[in-house]
Order: C-alpha cells, then structure tokens, then sequence
C-alpha cells in the first residue's frame, strides 16, 4: 500500500499528477527523521521549519525595535531630565547625563529600518508565506526547499550585519530610515554616516537578495504547485495575498538594490550618482552632476509598494480570520482579489506623492496625487467587505478576531490620515510633522502587527500542536488596542500643529512648550505599551512547550492547512494529498448538517446543502 502513495512530486500540478520516483512518502520521512539535527532545525529546508525560523528571529528584532523607540521617547517626553542611570548600557551616548544628539538620530535610523524591513517584511511575510503557502495550495513543500533556506540565511545574514552597526564606535547610520543623500553619501558628514552607513547599505543589499529568493518560490509554489482541483479562484485571499506581495517585491526591491549600490559608489569609489555641489566646513568637494532627488524617486519607487508588502499579507489573513470567526463566507470574494490586484498595480505609480516638497512640477504633483486619491477605492472596498463578512455573523471573540477587528479599526483611521498628506496642497503642509508619524505608524505599523498578531494567535495550533492562552490574549490586545490610539491619536494633533519630526527636543521652540506635557503623555503611553508585549511573549514560548493540546481543526476551518496532522510532518500530509472541490468559505450553508464544509469534501457528500449550478460540479 505505501509504495502508491503520494511523493513530493505527486498530485502537484492542478489535475495534473507527476511521475512516481520510486520513493513512498513514508520512507521519505523516515530519512527526514534520519537526518541529523543541524539539517533538521537549523539548515533545514522543510517550510514550516523556515517560517518558524522566520518567526522568532522577527520577535527578536521587534523586541529591539521597541526597546530604541522607548530610549528615544524617553528623550522627547523628559529632554531637560538626566539620563545618567542610562549610562551603564549606552555608554559614551550620554554625555553629561544627557543623550547624545546624534545618537538620538541613531535610534530613529535603527527603530525604522529594524520595523518596516526586518520585522514587518520579513517577520510577517516571511512567516506565513512560507507557513501557509504549501498548506494551503495542497503542496509537499516549496518549489524549492534549497533556495527556501537560502533566503532565510541571508535575511539572518543581514540581521547580524545590521546588529554588528550597533556597536561601532562611530555609531549605526544615523541618516533616517529613508537614508537620503548627502547625509547617506558622505562618510565624513557626522560619526553616523561612516561605517554604520556601510554597514547598513551591507546588510540590505543581503535583505534583498533574501527577499527575491522569497519572492520567486512563493510565486512558483502558487502557480505550479496546487493540488488538482485547486483552480485560481478557490485560492483562499491569504494566498492571493501572499502572491501578490511576492511580485510587488520581485518587482520592486531590485530598484532599491540599485540604489544602494549606487550610494555604495559615491561613497566609496568618487562618484557623483547623487552628488552635487557639496561645502563641508568651507572645503568645496569635488562632486558635480548628481542629484540628491534621483535616489529619493529610487528610495520610493519601492518604499510606497513596501507599505503594500507590508500591509497585503496582514489583509489576507484578517480576511480569512474575520470569516472563519464570523461564520459566514467572507463577503465579495472576487471584489476582494480585484481590490488586492488594483492596490498592487496603484502601488507602483504613486510613490512621488513623498517628495511634493521636492520642488517638482506642480501639474506631474497634480497626478501624483490623483493617483494617489484613487487607490483609497480599493482600500475602501477592503474595509466596506470584512465591515459586511462581520455584520449579524455569529461572531467568536478569539484573540486572532478581536486583532482582526482591531486591525480593521486602525486601517480605517490611518486610511483617513493618508486622504489628507495625499492632498499636495495639505501635505506641503504637514511633511516631515509628526502628523506624517502619526499616519504611517497607525496604517502601516500598527496594523501590520495587528495582523501579525491575529495570524500567531490563529495559525500557532498548526505551527506548534497546542494552544495559546486565551486571557492572556485578551489582556494583551486590550492593551495593545488601547496603547496604539493613546500614542498615535495625539501625535496628529501635535503634528498639526506643526511639530517637526526627528528633533531631538522641542525645548528650542516656544512655539511647542504648550505641548511638554501632550509628549510626556505620548512617552508614557509608548513605554507601557512596548512592556505590554512581553505578555505575548511569554505566553508564545510558555505556550510551545506548556499551552493546551490542540486538536486538527481548533477552529472548524475549511482550508486545506486543517486536514493535516495536528503538528504536520515532512510533507504535510501523509498520505495522499487531498483534492479540492470548492471555494474556501463554505460558513454556515443553508441546509448544511454543521456550519462549515471543508475545500476538500465533494459536492456529493453535501446534496442537502449544494445551490443549484453546484449539483453538476463533480
């Protein structure tokens, strides 16, 4: 019986079945229990291995990430207080009990780059497209388990460049998240712009060549790995999700890496790719003919596209989350992946709504934002359909919905911010405030990781064969809900005002005195919501080894990921791999015995419950 199983290489392509190799699955399990631990859980290729991996590296930066943004609050909540008690940790970063002005650009270099690439990049997608694609397509494994591995290798390679910046003696890259020339391309401008700006350039390029190597087997698994049946449109939106971040990536990061190289010439090897007419203390440099603008259109060309890799896979999965805990098919499928198709095409001609200061013509800054404006179509589509999957279902508060719903409330409220900076008019305005902050931090940030976290909570039964602790989840999101709107809400006000962002201290203004004590309370509120995460921390790792066993289906869901083994093994399935016969949000069917049908059962199996064009679908 176990030699006509299923291998890797079967019942892959859809209603296509590839030729037998000889080895039954079984025994391509037994030689993967055979294998010794290194190639088992550390160089492993096996997917769900890699996503993990992908994973916990992620909370680690996130953990880092949080701990630079609470220094730097810190500084803006007390600029006139002592830090001297900072001393034995930041060393000579404080200065007469003060945080060094330079060091504080530091931070806010770091906290960027660290959150947007390697923790909400890397640590969502990352993840779960690496988790959820083979599982839910019906597929072994990645189209390439060898190159899967290689891009988690490189992304770690990266992370311990990045990380190593931390300790120069000059400092990491000081020059903001964006890393704008001059400041970026002159070694020499301040201590920041030396060898942590090298390091930094290193590291990404590593980021990037990580990130394709992604990209490109998330996009093959998907098209040519299904299980039969599997067409397109019975994709769960998770996958269109995940497929589509993996082209706007594939499409996108090669711009940057062109960037970087190029900032990595003018710094190293005299050239003026964005260089022009620079004085430093008097002493004119040598650069003419380049343009500082030129790297800000490649900066952005992928950074807006890098709001929508951040942003698809958390849509995804909120829309997948929001119908399995509603119990109710997700509402406008097609209107869903629509949506999802028009963010990605709007996503690459929008970017120079960033740079309306530049001085750029004003009829290219009227399209700009008129493409702009008109990609908030399909993001309102997005929200009217997860508003219309929860109205009258019969909602289950887990803690992965309440952060789906959580994840909805900060999408539309960052989403409302983006319609005024999309405005030229009004952005010239609030660019470079701390409104920008505010917006961006709610949209991108803050949602992300909502999605990040109802993804954990939802998927960690599959991942890890137990439970996470429902009170503590409770807990952490209410605080974390909580925390979100008490940092971020006042910042737009601040922002109107005019308060600048990246100042080191407002106490040079008298314009800003009146706000001393909105900043003090946006410090507080920052800094107990970063210790807030440690209640989810503890509870994923106590939960790993101590959280309650689940079972194959904790949550009565209809995609493929549930029919596998509670914790699935070497190839997901032990046996054959199961084919599919519908779309995945058969909820609460009229007719139905239970109140969901899984992908996997025929139509008929359901006759009580099938429509009527569904009777001749066998």
């Amino acid at each position: 019986m176990a030699a006509n199983l299923p291998t890797n290489s079967q019942v892959h392509g859809v209603g296509t079945v590839m030729p037998h190799t000889g080895h039954d699955v079984h025994h391509d399990e037994h030689e993967h229990h055979d294998q010794h631990w290194l190639f088992k859980y550390v160089f492993s290729q096996d997917h769900k291995v890699i996503a993990r991996q992908f994973l916990i590296t992620g909370i680690l930066w996130a953990i880092l990430g949080g701990m630079l943004s609470s220094l730097f609050r810190l500084q803006l909540g007390w600029p006139e207080s002592t830090m001297e008690w900072l001393k034995p940790f930041l060393g000579k970063w404080i200065e007469a009990g003060k945080l060094n002005p330079e060091f504080y650009l530091a931070l806010v270099t770091m906290h960027g780059t660290i959150m947007v690439f390697f923790v909400l990049t890397a640590g969502l997608s990352g993840t779960f497209s690496n988790f959820l694609i083979p599982l839910q397509v019906g597929a072994r494994d990645m189209a390439s388990g060898f190159m899967n591995m290689l891009s988690y290798w490189f992304f770690f390679l990266s992370s311990i460049v990045m990380f190593t910046s931390l300790f120069l003696e000059t400092g990491p890259a000081s020059a903001g998240w964006t890393i704008y020339p001059p400041l970026s391309a002159l070694p020499q401008a301040i201590p920041g712009s030396g060898m942590g700006m090298t390091l930094w350039l290193v590291s990404m390029a590593l980021f990037i060549i990580s990130q394709l190597l992604g990209g490109v087997n998330y996009i093959t698994t998907v098209i040519n790995l299904r299980t039969r049946g599997m067409s397109m449109s019975k994709l769960p939106l998770t996958i269109w999700a995940f497929f589509l971040t993996a082209v706007l990536g594939l499409l996108s990061f090669p711009v940057l890496f062109s960037a970087a190289l190029l900032l990595i010439f003018d710094r190293s090897f005299g050239t003026s790719f964005f260089l022009s007419d620079i004085y430093i203390a008097g002493q004119a440099l040598p650069n003419v003919g380049g343009s500082p603008i030129l790297f800000q259109h490649l900066f952005w060309f992928l950074g807006h596209p890098e709001v929508y890799i951040v942003i698809m896979p958390a849509m995804g999965m909120v829309s997948e989350i929001l119908a399995t805990n509603a119990r109710k098919p997700v509402f406008g499928y097609r209107a869903m992946i629509g949506s999802l198709m028009g963010i990605s095409l709007l996503s690459f001609v929008v970017w120079a709504h960033h740079m309306f200061i530049t001085g750029m013509n004003p009829f290219l800054g009227s399209v700009f934002m008129f493409l702009t404006l008109i990609i908030a179509v399909p993001s309102a589509v997005k929200t009217f359909n997860w508003l219309a999957t929860l109205w009258r279902g019969n909602i289950r508060f887990t803690t992965a919905m309440l952060f789906s719903i959580g994840f909805v409330s900060l999408f539309i409220s960052g989403g409302l911010t983006g319609i005024i900076l999309g405005n030229a008019a009004l952005d010239i305005q609030m660019h470079n405030t701390y409104f920008v902050v505010a917006h961006f931090h709610l949209v991108m940030g803050s949602s992300a990781f909502f999605g990040l976290f109802a993804g954990v909570y939802h998927w960690f039964p599959k991942m890890f064969g137990r439970l996470m602790d429902e009170k503590l989840g409770y807990i952490h999101f209410w605080l974390t809900f909580a925390g979100v709107y008490l940092v971020f809400l006042p910042m737009h006000y601040v922002g109107i005002a005019g308060f600048p962002r990246r100042y080191y201290a407002w106490t040079g203004f008298d314009t800003f005195s009146q706000f001393a004590d909105l900043n003090k309370f946006i410090s507080v509120a920052a800094i107990l919501a970063f210790f807030a995460q440690f209640i989810f921390i503890v509870n994923f790792f106590y939960s790993i080894f101590r959280g309650r066993r689940a079972t194959e289906n904790p949550w009565n869901s209809t995609t493929l990921e549930w029919t596998t083994p509670v914790v699935p093994g070497h190839g997901n399935w032990p046996g054959e791999i199961p084919a599919v016969y519908r779309w995945p949000y058969d909820y609460s069917k009229p007719g139905a015995t239970e109140d969901f049908i899984p992908q996997n059962v025929p139509y008929s199996q359901t006759q009580s419950s099938n429509l009527p064009y569904e009777r001749d679908m066998e």
